[in-house]
């Protein structure tokens, strides 16, 4: 499967975007035109679709974009492109937040969800959105020991492991956040 590609915009509509990867140019569904410009390169993280007549790609900003596409598509009567078109139209965190607060109607409004479709998602997403503080602290513990390695004092760690604690992400991308922190 591919996970990520990182290209130039080759050109872009409301749906979708051409990425140039080294000369390969790459169709992606893509959802969020206001994000892109012509000839600027930039990293889509990716779920290949294969069904038995085509073979797509959807695109997403952010890793946290992708992991709550995943787990929409898991839920049954739920494809990829209407998973996709939930993301267009909200931010993750009001996504998150309508699932977890059991938010029918606001998941009713977004396009081609139902009444049915909407309790569904609510059901089957309800508490698998939000990690646990043991699961972040557990994260948290695996950063500062990462930084640990790289040769980060405790006395510089400790304050950016502060501000990672109101940040998302996964283990790796706190990292990264991390790194940034420590470099500025």
């Amino acid at each position: 499967m591919i996970g990520f590609l990182r290209g130039t915009v080759h050109h872009f509509g409301m749906d979708y975007v051409l990425l140039d990867v080294n000369g390969v140019g790459y169709r992606i569904n893509f959802f969020h035109p206001e994000a892109l410009s012509l000839n600027k390169e930039m990293i889509i993280y990716t779920y290949q679709n294969v069904r038995e007549d085509e073979i797509s790609l959807y695109g997403f900003l952010s890793l946290a974009e992708y992991d709550l596409f995943i787990k929409l598509i898991s839920v049954k009567g739920l494809g990829p492109k209407i998973a996709s078109n939930i993301l267009s139209n909200t931010t993750v965190e009001a996504i998150v937040s309508a699932i977890e607060t059991g938010d029918v109607d606001f998941m009713r409004r977004m396009p081609g969800i139902g009444n049915k479709t909407a309790s569904q998602i609510i059901l089957d997403l309800k508490g698998k959105l939000v990690e646990t503080e043991d699961e972040k602290r557990e994260e948290l513990k695996d950063v500062a020991e990462a930084l640990k390695q790289l040769g980060y004092k405790p006395a510089e760690i400790k304050p950016v492991m502060k501000k990672l604690e109101k940040e998302t992400g996964s283990t790796d991308e706190l990292v990264r956040k991390a790194l940034a922190m420590l470099i500025k």
